[in-house]
């Protein structure tokens, strides 16, 4: 037997189940228990830990679509969210930040109707683009809530919370490499100290 890495809902789960001990599942529809349990958790603990922190593999820029339909109050227009946007990081024109509110899945701000608005924001990857770094925590995760509904015990649901923060910590911080390192500006702060 050959080790693989999991690359599906199914798969996560599965994994998460033999952390506390449970048998795996093939399919959401296996009729057990642990499947039932799955299915109803799974999408809600896998978003979630998309939107914990703004991961490299899961995020994207898009050009907003601004809609005919103004905002009633306050903001001169409305523009309509990316696709599959979980959750919006940063919305700016020219490469420079602007004010926005979100109502719904609209991005409402004070714009000129020739500016091109981008958003950065994160989407719903699928589990085959996902890290194993991330895997394995989303798997942590899955196992505190698994030890609590199936293996209903406390002590290893606190054991598996552990294991699952410090994994979503050892994510954060591999995930965050993955970019230019930024360098301190400190002129400023050395031209205060010798004035």
């Amino acid at each position: 037997m050959t080790s693989t890495a999991a690359n599906s809902a199914v798969d996560i789960c599965s994994r998460a189940l033999i952390l506390i001990g449970a048998d795996p599942i093939t399919s959401f529809e296996d009729g057990t228990t642990e499947a039932l349990v799955a299915v109803n958790l799974y999408e809600d603990v896998a978003r979630a830990s998309l939107v914990n922190a703004r991961w490299r593999f899961s995020t994207n820029q898009a050009v907003l679509n601004r809609l005919t339909d103004a905002p009633t109050g306050r903001y001169e227009y409305a523009y309509q969210q990316a696709n599959g946007t979980l959750m919006v990081h940063a919305v700016t024109v020219n490469d420079l930040p602007i004010e926005y509110q979100i109502y719904g899945d609209k991005i409402y701000a004070d714009t000129s109707p020739t500016d091109v608005v981008i958003a950065d924001y994160t989407y719903r990857a699928n589990e085959e683009d996902w890290p194993s770094y991330f895997t394995l925590a989303v798997e942590y995760a899955l196992a505190t809530l698994f030890a609590t509904s199936i293996a209903r015990d406390s002590g290893l649901a606190s054991l598996m919370k552990q294991a699952g923060q410090e994994a979503m910590a050892k994510a954060r911080s591999l995930d965050a490499q993955q970019q230019t390192t930024r360098k301190l500006v400190t002129s400023r702060f050395i031209t205060d100290r010798r004035s």
